[in-house]
């Protein structure tokens, strides 16, 4: 009787913690993020949220699959719980505990998130028919790891995160964060990096940014660059995002879209601080 009882309350507990966890205020005065997709649900703070954004931004300007993301993630948890750390085993360090010794790049390069994930992908590349493998032995195949099988751990959670992020999953992925100063030319020359083609226009305090590329990838493209700016609103005040009907507010204390209207496909709108 008492093993049922000590179960039944495990359970309720996961099952509260998950309601908790798309719902709960902010933890601190930086903000947290929230990706859900299927039954799957990640908590990233927003420094693992704006490395994540990244990769899949840069996987994108790469015409990478989304499996390449996901690959790049998994590997970032297990490396660095992805964080740019200066410090690792021997001389290993930043995001994928790169070394400087084995060619990776200088410490400065391997350092900078940019290169380390540019570094990354391109090892993948070479990587022959790494889109048909275990997501865990395509990343041994770059890292070379001593410990092949640990990218399996973070499988579940690099994928909804690299389908949230990469827009494939609408409206999946949304951050708590509290209001910041904003700034419009430092984000325009962020995204002038991570997407080059974009422009934003001003109408007054509403702002918009036309969706590039092929018409049937308008929806999966939108919905990355909508993510983009909700996983970069706290360092750049961004204080609402709106696409496809949905809407996302800084203001709101719990990480989530809500439905809206007269919002197409045609453009990311923001508002700033």
């Amino acid at each position: 009787m008492r093993a049922i009882v000590v179960t039944a309350l495990i359970t309720i507990t996961i099952a509260l913690g998950i309601v908790y966890w798309l719902g709960q205020p902010l933890k601190n005065d930086t903000g947290f993020c929230v990706t859900q997709v299927g039954n799957t649900v990640v908590e990233t703070d927003l420094e693992q949220t704006k490395w994540a954004t990244q990769m899949a931004a840069i996987g994108i300007n790469r015409e990478l699959p989304p499996r390449a993301t996901t690959i790049a993630i998994a590997t970032a948890y297990q490396e660095s719980k992805m964080r740019n750390i200066n410090y690792g085993d021997r001389d290993s360090l930043g995001l994928f505990q790169q070394r400087p010794s084995q060619g990776w790049g200088s410490e400065e390069q391997i350092m900078n998130p940019i290169y380390a994930i540019n570094a990354f992908y391109e090892g993948l590349e070479r990587v022959n028919g790494y889109t048909d493998m275990e997501i865990t032995r395509a990343a041994q195949a770059v890292q070379r790891s001593a410990f092949p099988e640990a990218y399996a751990q973070h499988e579940a959670n690099a994928r909804a995160l690299a389908s949230a992020l990469r827009g494939y999953s609408p409206a999946a992925f949304a951050c708590a964060i509290s209001d910041e100063p904003s700034s419009l030319t430092a984000l325009n020359d962020y995204l002038s990096e991570f997407w080059p083609e974009s422009t934003i226009s001003s109408d007054g305090e509403q702002h918009s940014i036309t969706i590039s590329g092929p018409a049937e990838d308008s929806s999966i493209r939108g919905w990355a660059l909508a993510h983009f700016l909700v996983g970069n609103a706290a360092e750049f005040g961004i204080a609402s995002v709106s696409y496809d009907d949905m809407r996302w507010e800084s203001a709101h204390s719990q990480a989530k879209w809500i439905p809206t209207e007269n919002i197409g496909q045609d453009s990311v709108a923001f508002t700033l601080n």
